[in-house]
């Protein structure tokens, strides 16, 4: 068997001897574990529930004497809760400790506890509720309870006691049985390991005395033979290994031999050259390229001819010291010689004419680094291992304020940080106390930030070198930190005011609902400026910005310090009232900002402008219980108080929420509507006065809700333009309307009315061209109606929005004349076709309170200015004859006929164009 099979085999038998060792321990520790787990289920716990009744027991005595001291009914009926409470858990531990006693007489026991219990209970309980108990029975009975329950415990312990002495017997015994089993493993184990030593130990000794034969150079010496396992193969392969030495050292000879033949060719082949001089400064060997450097004769000398082998080279040629030396022909040679033994020298000639040029060009290269480095907007610093000076640059010196010549190369880093406290850098501080800083440095990478005596910050970064050394960038972040500081307040502040933002005020009510139960309610008061806009509009957006910080300014005049004032955005505001006990703190907030606030303004340039207040208060928590609820509650209330009355505040009230969640369901139904364009566009004819026919139509929009039926225009195009959908709402109309007039009759018209956030989108010519181009309608049969609202924002861009459809051949319309105050100049200053004069006159034409004078001048400065005017609202034959005799160019109205689909726009075209009609007979 080999020594591999053998020891397998030994190692198996020990490992199945440890094995059996350990299982046999391990099922001895489990039954031991198994045992410490019954004693403490059957004993301890027995114990522990008898003790628990016996306690539980004892406060039953004593909730009796209390229920015997209470006067107040529900303290009585409080004290019987807990002592049927406590029965059933005395009850209850009593069969607990039953269950784990296992045995018949601890249940004998527990069965005379419930017996003297149950008496006990009789006699706190009389028959009639009006006697008491008899006091002395109850105590002897509670005696014999108390006994009952004592030998109840005192058994418990007995059997735990007795269970623990049968538990001690089974461990001693197991404790022997391992005892007994480990020694009987020892046994076996020491026999294997002496039965393996004896077959492994001789064939090894012999391997080792051959071992030290051959070592000692006797390569000579037989090696004895082995057997057929890895002993015997040593011995065998030391053998060979004997052998393969003796040839190895034959041919190290011969290799010797031919080294010195290659010597003499190595010298030759060698760059450098090579000169041999003796004690007495003759030249015994040279080489080739020696002969080159010093003017010998290469063709002299050779192998077996010493007195050659110096290659004609005069030894007074041959430097007699270590340097440099520049020959005749301008090339350098670097000199080294080195003693030899027999106190000769060798001399080891190096070309060293290109090292010397590239060593200029290092010079030249670290004159530019050296501007490269002054140049920096950094400073820096190169510290060598020892922390010392190397590199330095002038930006360095300029963070510091350090003049010129104060800082030397070589200098420690104490030095040098000494240099910038004398400057002032540190007031207060010493080297000693910023040397941690210098240290910290020596890290692999670190970055730190000094503060300047002069108010200026330091990024200091520090890398340490492969070599140990350190350098450090210092970059002069003052400014940056400026910007960052600004960032920093702008991310929770408004740029125009300085109030805090929308940001920082969530902050501020969500630490407020945090400590309402401490510090008491809060209210948030939103405000808006009624007429802001009209301002901004007639000023510009500068005067417009004075205008909302004059009223944050006022605003915080108003508001105490403990109080919030921020800036939503345009001209929301609100204010985070604190300490707020009732809702009349608010109204006299709230009185004293519309009264504040709503002053006159005297602004840049002489302009003076005064603005409305009205406000929407949320109380918390009652009003929501997030922040966010919170907004939503004083906006809802800020709606209603416009709606009402401008100019005064409202409180939150629960119904505003019903119809805000209304309004939201409308928003999301009107979304839905846009993706499914589930509208209708309807048209209204338009009369023309010249030829007594219908010259157009005007395209309306109409919806109908699936559930609510007909949506108001009034009330859906608001909610439009307020979500953001009247754009796209807009150019699906237009496209609709085009492509249905494309099939009228070609000398009919369609108007499609323009809102001020679609004229506002430089795109609204190329949707208009878009529309003209895919239903393939004349640009002049378009008509575009827009309101004086478009043209308020800004006029240089809707003047040229307002060619670009005229370069389309659309003709555009001012619609509802003469309900806004700068009407006349925009007639003057856009180039509109037609004039739509409001119904609101139209109304009350045929009345006495000068709507028709008013309708006569808007006709005559139509035809002076040679537009078309239309009138809006007619629906009386006495209205349709005034605007005749009045001049008027077309009529629009009732009269003629209501909004109707595109499929009776043909029903309308015939009854009006098939024949003209007479005045008698238009209803």
């Amino acid at each position: 068997m080999t020594i591999r099979g053998r020891i397998f085999v030994a190692f198996l038998a020990m490992s199945a001897i440890t094995g059996g060792l350990g299982l046999f321990t391990n099922i001895s520790i489990r039954e031991t574990g198994d045992l410490a787990e019954r004693t403490y289920d059957k004993s301890l716990m027995a114990i522990n529930y008898a003790r628990a009744a016996a306690a539980d027991f004892a406060e039953m005595q004593a909730a009796v004497a209390y229920r015997a001291l209470a006067r107040d009914d529900a303290e009585i009926a409080r004290l019987d809760a807990v002592l049927d409470q406590l029965g059933a858990q005395v009850s209850e531990d009593l069969g607990v400790a039953v269950e784990r006693s296992h045995t018949a007489r601890s249940a004998a026991a527990a069965e005379r506890v419930r017996t003297r219990l149950s008496e006990w209970q009789a006699l706190r309980r009389p028959e009639s509720a009006e006697a008491a108990p008899d006091w002395a029975a109850l105590d002897r009975a509670a005696g014999r309870v108390r006994e009952e329950l004592q030998t109840l415990v005192d058994q418990t312990a007995g059997d735990g006691f007795t269970y623990r002495q049968s538990v001690r017997r089974v461990v001693a015994y197991e404790l022997q049985a391992g005892a007994l089993a480990a020694s009987l493993a020892v046994i076996l184990s020491a026999l294997v390991a002496w039965l393996l030593a004896r077959r492994i130990i001789g064939p090894v000794a012999a391997a080792s005395a051959a071992a030290e034969r051959i070592a000692e150079g006797h390569l000579d010496d037989p090696i004895p033979q082995g057997g057929r396992d890895e002993m015997g193969a040593l011995l065998r392969a030391m053998s060979a290994m004997r052998d393969n030495i003796r040839t190895s050292m034959e041919q190290e000879v011969a290799r010797r031999r031919s080294a010195q033949a290659l010597l003499g060719e190595a010298l030759e082949s060698l760059r450098e050259g090579v000169v041999v001089l003796d004690a007495n400064g003759a030249v015994i060997l040279a080489n080739a390229r020696a002969a080159t450097f010093l003017g010998g004769t290469e063709a002299e000398g050779g192998p077996g001819k010493p007195r050659k082998a110096s290659r004609g080279i005069e030894p007074s040629r041959v430097p007699t010291e270590d340097g440099e030396v520049r020959l005749p022909d301008g090339s350098w040679l670097r000199i080294s010689r080195t003693p030899t033994r027999a106190g000769g020298h060798v001399a080891i000639l190096t070309d060293v004419t290109e090292f010397k040029e590239q060593n200029e060009r290092f010079k030249a290269a670290n004159v530019t680094l050296d501007a490269a480095l002054d140049n920096m907007s950094q400073g820096l610093c190169l510290y060598d291992a020892d922390y010392r000076l190397r590199v330095v640059n002038r930006r360095y010196g300029e963070i510091y304020n350090l003049p010129p010549g104060t800082l030397r190369l070589g200098m420690r880093a104490e030095d040098v940080l000494q240099c910038c406290v004398d400057a002032g850098n540190h007031p207060g501080q010493t080297v000693v106390s910023l040397l941690p800083d210098a240290s910290s440095q020596g890290a692999e990478t670190s970055t730190s930030i000094q503060h300047l005596g002069d108010g200026r910050v330091v990024a200091i970064e520090s890398r340490k070198l492969s070599d140990g050394g350190l350098v450090a960038t210092y970059e002069d972040i003052t400014e940056r930190r400026h910007a960052e500081a600004k960032v920093a307040f702008l991310a929770g502040h408004d740029a125009l005011t300085n109030l805090p933002n929308r940001t920082m005020l969530a902050e501020r009510i969500e630490q407020a609902l945090s400590q309402v139960a401490r510090e008491g309610g809060f209210a948030l008061l939103q405000i808006d400026l009624d007429g802001f806009k009209r301002v901004n509009d007639a000023f510009g957006p500068a005067v417009g910005d004075e205008l909302i910080c004059a009223a944050g300014n006022r605003l915080q005049a108003c508001a105490r310090e403990i109080d919030t004032v921020a800036r939503l955005g345009a001209d929301e505001f609100v204010v985070l009232q604190q300490g707020v006990e009732r809702p009349e703190d608010c109204g006299v907030l709230a009185k004293r900002i519309i009264e504040v606030l709503g002053a006159p303004y005297s602004l840049s340039q002489g302009r003076c402008a005064s603005v409305g207040i009205t406000l929407g208060i949320s109380l918390a928590p009652g009003d929501g219980p997030s922040g966010e609820r919170l907004l939503k509650s004083a906006a809802v209330a800020l709606d209603r108080a416009k709606a009402e009355s401008r100019g005064s505040f409202r409180f939150f009230e629960a119904d505003m929420d019903a119809r805000l969640h209304e309004r939201r369901r409308l928003e999301q139904d009107l979304r839905d509507a846009v993706e499914a364009e589930a509208f209708e566009v309807h048209y209204q004819p338009i009369y023309d006065f010249g030829t007594e026919r219908i010259g157009g139509f005007e395209a309306l929009l109409r919806w109908t809700h699936p559930e609510r039926g007909r949506v108001s225009p009034a009330e859906f195009i608001p909610l439009a333009e307020e979500i953001g959908l009247i754009a796209r709402l807009g150019e699906w109309v237009l496209r609709q309307a085009c492509a249905e007039a494309a099939g009228w009759p070609d000398d009919l018209k369609i108007a499609v009315n323009v809102s001020a956030v679609q004229f506002s989108s430089a795109t609204l010519p190329t949707a208009v061209h878009e529309a003209l181009a895919r239903s393939g309608l004349p640009g002049h049969r378009l008509e575009l109606e827009i309101t004086e609202s478009v043209l308020v924002a800004n006029p240089r861009a809707t003047t040229e929005i307002l060619h670009g459809l005229k370069r389309l051949g659309v003709r555009v319309s001012m619609d509802d004349f003469g309900t806004g105050y700068s009407s006349l100049s925009y007639l003057r200053s856009f180039p509109f076709d037609k004039i739509k004069i409001d119904q609101a006159f139209v109304r009350d034409l045929c009345e006495t309170d000068g709507s028709g004078f008013i309708v006569r001048a808007v006709i005559g400065l139509g035809a002076s200015l040679g537009m078309t005017t239309t009138a809006e609202g007619v629906e009386t034959r006495e209205q349709l004859e005034r605007l005749r005799d009045e001049g008027c160019d077309e009529a629009q109205g009732y009269l003629f006929s209501p909004p109707v689909p595109a499929q009776a726009v043909p029903g309308i075209l015939e009854r009006w164009n098939g024949s003209v009609p007479l005045l008698r007979d238009v209803a």
